[in-house]
């Protein structure tokens, strides 16, 4: 009998979910080349279905339309999932900061009182529900005070409209001035074999306090499943077609590290991205780690990573392979 899938508390908060998370971004179509919807709520209902819980978008992913999609696909399944979502990136008032064009739409940093109040309803339209579980403010607005806004946020959670509270993309002061105002439940951050820097800077921070933290982009975009070809092409607005990551000599050494690991994978009959997941897991002071699917076999795959439990000895197995082939990409 395969072991259960791992869960975790969410910070203090009293919420259990899933370690490993599905994380929506890819869904909403934007920066990936387009989506094909249909498939993508059939990688939903197959994560639920395989027993992961947490469930990560943002209304900037698509404008909108990964959370409706997330929300269409949970429909019935409401009690079955643990819903993150952001605010702080809006297209609706013009104020803060502007930060990209979506698809032409201008896209703003605003973390304002007014714009979390708007943000939050839109959401729980758009997810079909009446609350959110972890409420996330998704990049840092300069122009308003963190003390606004996470008054803002505790209103909404005396309201019973959000159950916890995260930040993300967040620096040392911001997440020191998140602690010093209200309790943080949790943090969301780049971090992978990558993506490390978060291990000196956050990390000593979180543990001490009781913040959980959520790892994006925890497989690289898909580099780390040793399923990008050298010869791949990345079609529309694939932001992977022009980040320096994807070259192919990059590409090889991930294929490099791949097949080192593949032994190791085999031993425990799992795949070489349920292994990175795993090992991400491992990480002290990492509690969840999102992982994207746009299908239901890529979904079933990262679920799987759930089940896995790794000895010291794969984790040094591992951690070898990634210091030999990985360390030369940037």
């Amino acid at each position: 009998m395969s072991p259960e899938v791992l869960t975790r508390e969410i910070g203090r908060s009293g919420i259990t979910a899933s370690a490993v998370g599905l994380g929506t971004w890819a869904i909403g179509g934007w920066m990936w080349g387009g989506t094909d919807e249909a498939a993508s709520i059939r990688a939903i209902e197959a994560s639920i279905d395989a027993g992961i819980s947490l469930i990560d978008t943002a209304p900037a992913y698509g404008l909108g339309r990964s959370e409706e999609l997330v929300g269409q696909a949970i429909s019935g399944k409401r009690d079955k999932v643990v819903i993150a979502t952001k605010c702080g990136l809006n297209w609706h008032s013009g104020k803060g900061n502007k930060f990209f064009e979506e698809d032409g739409t201008p896209v703003h940093r605003y973390l304002g009182a007014d714009g979390i109040a708007h943000e939050v309803e839109q959401s729980l339209k758009r997810l079909g529900t009446d609350h959110i579980d972890l409420y996330i403010t998704h990049w840092q607005d300069p122009t308003t005070p963190i003390a606004e806004t996470m008054e803002a946020l505790l209103r909404l959670k005396q309201q019973g409209k959000i159950r916890a509270i995260g930040a993300s993309n967040v620096t040392s002061d911001d997440l020191a001035a998140y602690l010093e105002i209200g309790h943080l439940d949790a943090i969301q951050e780049r971090y992978s074999m990558l993506d490390r820097d978060i291990e000196q800077t956050l990390l000593p921070m979180t543990k001490p306090a009781g913040v959980s933290t959520l790892s994006y982009s925890s497989l690289a975009l898909g580099l780390l499943t040793g399923k990008v070809s050298t010869t791949r092409k990345f079609e529309g607005d694939d932001q992977r077609g022009t980040d320096p990551r994807f070259s192919a000599e990059n590409r090889q050494h991930a294929a490099s590290f791949a097949q080192a690991i593949l032994p190791l994978a085999d031993q425990h009959n799992a795949s070489v991205a349920q292994l990175v997941i795993a090992w991400t897991l491992a990480q002290p002071g990492i509690t969840f780690a999102l992982c994207g699917a746009r299908d239901p076999a890529q979904a079933l795959d990262n679920a799987g990573a759930a089940r896995l439990r790794l000895a010291p000895a794969d984790l040094a197995q591992i951690e070898a392979a990634r210091a030999t082939h990985l360390a030369a990409i940037p």
